[in-house]
């Protein structure tokens, strides 16, 4: 939640403190390291807001190339104090209900089934931290957390739709293990994206990884925070806040784009050795990246998301070039997405299918190591290399509005991989001289993947 973000960076400043001696992140399925995944607001990614919309749209986003699907909220959401005409899904009535405009459980289990069918992994929201003021929880108070003087208390003071469960309660802690353990065993799901993990204790979430993997051994777990200690034994994925909030900088304010390079750097420093962060440039928090950066903007943002390291995310619609806004005040009303604007923006779908061919095809863009290169206009280019899987690639950003003619410090022979966007394909540059257009990017791999160093 938007709010929070100020929140996150003072709680990951504060924990970093303590993280001279990192201890390893958890080991991953290796499925986990190689997925590109799809963030879908089910009440707006079809005209019919339901799950039968969803499964519709499953052979273009096969065609796309994503592999793991999250699906936002899938509850009831609260009518008590609620936002807007129709709730903030992040507002839970009921952990064990399905919200009945996009379906019933028989439809979500088909619709399981048939992503799985497609290839696809599928996860759902788990908002652990509160629920509704309406919620069939509030048969018991001493599950939420109260003020001084007895009564229910929100998590955060501008969340008033929402009240703060207390996981100092035992039998509350067995409730919600129960409820996920459910959605597991009976839906047959790939694992969770939790929001606000890290308000919830991280005991909590040690111990449900634990018991959800005697039902499914290999699933995938996605904290929504930027904190160390989450990946150590419970999550396969945080946030990566820090980074997209240094995007935000350098792509609408103007920073130098050697802050993406000091933001990595900070990160990787204090984070466990081996943890992976999911990368994303547009979510359903923020207003939308071609809002903020426009269009040859957003697309520069997702060729940095997609070439460096961790795993890139893709929220409702960003292929088609879609500006429909979902963060509050817009998350609280039916706005569906306009698929439509591909035709005026055929740039963006041929973009993101090509860069996840790409990325999926090369283990060395996956999890490979990141080696920084530096280049005539560090103000303005980010240069990197990604090394795996015996090869060997140099990616190259131009985070600016202004073209780029300059070098960077490498040589050799390479080939263009870059996705192509228009008519025709470059000729790879003769390094260390490079040329890049106003907001324009390259990839490029080494002819001679013997040189690659390890």
């Amino acid at each position: 939640m938007k709010a929070m973000r100020f929140v996150r960076t003072v709680a990951f400043f504060l924990t970093t403190l303590g993280f001279a001696q990192q201890p390893g992140a958890r080991p991953s399925a290796d499925w986990v390291k190689s997925v590109v995944i799809y963030e879908i607001y089910p009440r707006v990614f079809s005209p019919s807001g339901d799950f039968r919309g969803i499964e519709a749209q499953f052979p273009r986003l096969e065609k796309l190339g994503v592999t793991v699907l999250w699906l936002m909220p899938v509850h009831p959401p609260g009518q008590l104090k609620k936002k807007g005409p129709l709730g903030s899904p992040y507002s839970v009535r009921d952990y064990y209900a399905i919200n009945p405009d996009y379906g019933t459980a028989a439809d979500l289990k088909h619709l399981v089934a048939a992503a799985h069918a497609h290839g696809f992994k599928i996860i759902i929201d788990i908002v652990a931290n509160h629920t509704s003021w309406d919620s069939v929880l509030m048969k018991h108070p001493e599950y939420y957390k109260h003020d001084a003087a007895g009564s229910i208390i929100s998590p955060v003071l501008d969340w008033s739709d929402v009240a703060a469960l207390n996981y100092a309660n035992a039998e509350l802690r067995k409730y919600m293990l129960d409820m996920l353990k459910y959605w597991l065993r009976e839906f047959d799901l790939d694992g969770f994206r939790c929001d606000v993990a890290f308000m919830v204790p991280v005991d909590f979430w040690e111990e449900a990884r634990r018991q959800l993997e005697q039902i499914k051994p290999s699933i995938i777990m996605i904290a929504e925070a930027h904190e160390p200690k989450l990946l150590v034994k419970a999550f396969d994925l945080d946030y990566a806040w820090p980074f997209h909030s240094t995007l935000n900088e350098v792509f609408e304010h103007g920073a130098p784009a050697a802050a993406i390079r000091a933001e990595w750097d900070q990160t990787h420093a204090h984070y466990p050795n081996g943890a992976m962060e999911m990368r994303f440039s547009d979510n359903h928090d923020e207003k939308r990246a071609i809002a903020r950066f426009g269009e040859r903007g957003a697309l520069a943002a997702s060729a940095v998301v997609f070439t460096m390291d961790g795993v890139p995310m893709l929220y409702n619609g960003m292929e088609a070039g879609d500006t429909t806004e979902s963060g509050a005040p817009a998350l609280f009303y039916k706005l569906p997405v306009f698929w439509e604007i591909a035709e005026r923006r055929p740039e963006f779908p041929k973009f993101y299918s090509q860069f996840i061919a790409l990325r999926r095809s090369h283990a060395a863009l996956q999890q490979g190591t990141t080696v920084w290169i530096p280049n005539s206009d560090p103000d303005r280019i980010v240069t990197f290399y990604r090394r795996g899987g015996g090869e060997e690639f140099l990616a190259a950003i131009n985070c600016s509005s202004r073209p780029f003619s300059g070098t960077v410090e490498a040589a050799g022979a390479f080939e263009d991989l870059t996705p192509q966007l228009g008519d025709g394909k470059a000729a790879a540059p003769a390094l260390p001289a490079l040329s890049l257009d106003a907001w324009g990017f390259r990839v490029l791999r080494r002819r001679t993947p013997e040189s690659v160093q390890h």
